[in-house]
């Protein structure tokens, strides 16, 4: 079936056209008409009626939301999770574990597999591993009690049940070297986190193939004028990615500044790092065996250290537009251009012919209007907020 979402504004990488159409057939975009060409017939026309039209977000890093984690090790979490985050605007999503016993993370990887077999709503072609690969100093929300030094033969057990997409570890631990090498070789992205390295360790693990860091300056070594650490290997070094929560409390409004202004957008990757606690009412809750007490929508330990966020994706595309300014043809490689760009997902990220036609509407202020995947709109605000007037 041929479906037309005309009068709208399509915002692409450096692309940007007001009054314009896209015309979608068997979940492939066929074409991105502007104003005065030809409209051809559909049998299915939807108004935008004059909404931002952007690739639907990918969010690389989540443990869970609406009351779901994906550590819980089913379906039915995952299927949540993949629910819940269309609300945000997100159609592709990476399952996000936490640094767990290998029968927890094993059972995830099974869960997320069997959401695979059926991926009713956000898509989640593989899984983040955060952990348990770190350095137990700076632990931070994982639970220190499950800390080991990378194993490849485990992540290749787990990469066997469900395909890993990214692994997040500290590159200063013992093996993490060879670690990173064979993690690399095997197309899985290596991240680096919760991590004390020094500049020269992350050089030589870049060398190995290290290609992104993990919800930069959370838990990882700050600049010193005599070390530069992680925050300052980030900062300097434009082949790596990095990962950005930008809630403005795991990274501060002049942070985000700092970070944009100092690197290409090119090289930035929105992400929420979003916990069960996203999409629910503030109040206590477990995080892989730890307390966690949400006030306000932040999610803290009882040290008072941060545990995951709330953050709704779209949100933290509203914070940088807020403090950057940049245009949003600009911003949008950083909420999926780039992640699909890292992960080798093909013809995803872009409002171009033969791409999916995975996107978003949303409103000048950037709240979610609309969110379709592969053409087929799975969430409407609309609808929603009809059938909470019903239930009401």
């Amino acid at each position: 079936m041929k479906v037309l979402v005309q009068n709208v504004r399509v915002v692409s990488p450096d692309l940007d056209i007001d009054r314009a159409s896209v015309l979608v057939q068997d979940g492939k975009i066929q074409a991105v008409l502007r104003l005065g060409q030809m409209v051809p017939a559909a049998e299915k026309v939807i108004d935008g009626r004059g909404q931002i039209l952007m690739p639907g977000f990918i969010d690389i890093h989540t443990h869970g939301a609406a009351g779901a984690d994906v550590c819980e090790g089913t379906e039915e979490a995952v299927r949540t999770i993949a629910k819940a985050k269309l609300q945000e605007g997100v159609t592709i999503f990476l399952p996000t574990t936490i640094t767990a016993p290998n029968a927890t993370l094993s059972q995830a990887m099974q869960g997320v597999k069997a959401y695979q077999q059926r991926m009713d709503y956000a898509k989640t072609p593989s899984v983040h591993i955060e952990g348990p690969f770190i350095n137990a100093d700076c632990a931070g929300a994982q639970n220190p009690d499950f800390v080991r030094n990378p194993n490849w033969e485990e992540l290749k057990h787990l990469h066997e049940i469900a395909p890993v997409g990214v692994v997040s570890i500290a590159v200063e631990t013992e093996g993490a070297m060879t670690f990173t090498e064979q993690a690399s070789s095997a197309g899985i992205v290596v991240s680096g986190a919760h991590s004390n390295a020094t500049y020269m360790e992350f050089l030589q693990a870049k060398n190995k193939g290290l290609g992104h860091l993990t919800h930069f300056c959370n838990q990882m070594t700050p600049v010193h004028h005599r070390e530069i650490g992680l925050v300052g290997a980030g900062l300097l070094d434009d082949d790596i990615k990095l990962e950005l929560i930008c809630d403005g409390v795991h990274l501060n409004r002049d942070m985000i500044k700092l970070i944009f202004k100092s690197r290409s957008v090119d090289g930035l990757m929105l992400i929420t790092d979003s916990v069960a606690a996203s999409w629910c009412p503030d109040g206590i809750r477990d995080f892989g065996g730890l307390q966690v007490e949400v006030k306000d929508g932040v999610a803290r330990l009882e040290s008072g250290a941060l545990a995951g966020s709330t953050l709704k994706f779209n949100d933290g595309l509203k914070m940088v537009r807020s403090v950057t300014g940049l245009p949003l043809k600009e911003l949008v490689k950083t909420t999926s251009w780039n992640q699909a760009q890292s992960l080798g997902l093909e013809g995803v990220g872009k409002i171009e012919k033969g791409y999916a036609a995975d996107f978003v509407l949303l409103d000048e202020e950037l709240n979610i209007q609309s969110t379709f995947v592969d053409g087929v709109e799975k969430f409407t605000k609309e609808q929603t907020e009809q059938r909470k007037q019903h239930l009401a």
